[in-house]
């Protein structure tokens, strides 16, 4: 079997995309403040507040596969998807992890010992994890759609009207 790269490790991946996420809000935030106080066009909302969505749900979903292949509990994997609604909060808990070494290792591509190894759901994450080509090509569909559809509903703010 090929050896890992540590470039793609969950560690590095969770990283990326807490940071990214975390950004992508101060944009958010330094965005709206611009509206507001200099009344800046509201196209750079449009911009940044795209851009901050399909980072949030790029950030989820890196968020979930690294709770999966990590064995984090239901309520740790939510909570870390949760948090990207709070602005800021996905680097606090990137940090948190790393203390309790929730993101060490590497991609569970292996059958091991553990009885976990042999449930259906295991089974299908290993399947998926040795052909990242796929894998990735099945989370950035499921990005854009969900994205799309999320964009045809208008901004968060109008969805109740």
């Amino acid at each position: 079997m090929k050896k890992q790269s540590e470039a793609f490790s969950p560690k590095n991946l969770f990283s990326y995309f807490a940071l990214g996420e975390a950004i992508t809000w101060g944009l958010l935030i330094a965005g709206l403040l611009a509206r507001e106080l200099l009344q800046a066009p509201g196209m750079i909302i449009t911009v940044v507040g795209a851009t901050h969505g399909f980072m949030f749900l790029s950030y989820s979903t890196t968020a979930a596969l690294v709770g999966i292949n990590n064995r984090w509990s239901l309520a740790q994997t939510a909570i870390g998807v949760i948090l990207a609604i709070v602005p800021f909060a996905t680097v606090p808990y990137e940090k948190w992890l790393l203390k309790r070494k929730m993101l060490d290792g590497l991609w569970r591509r292996q059958a091991t010992k553990n009885p976990k190894d042999k449930s259906a759901s295991d089974r299908l994450f290993r399947w998926a994890i040795n052909r990242p080509r796929t894998l990735v090509l099945l989370i950035a569909v499921f990005v854009i759609a969900l994205f799309s559809i999320l964009l045809s509903l208008g901004p968060p703010d109008q969805w109740a009207n």
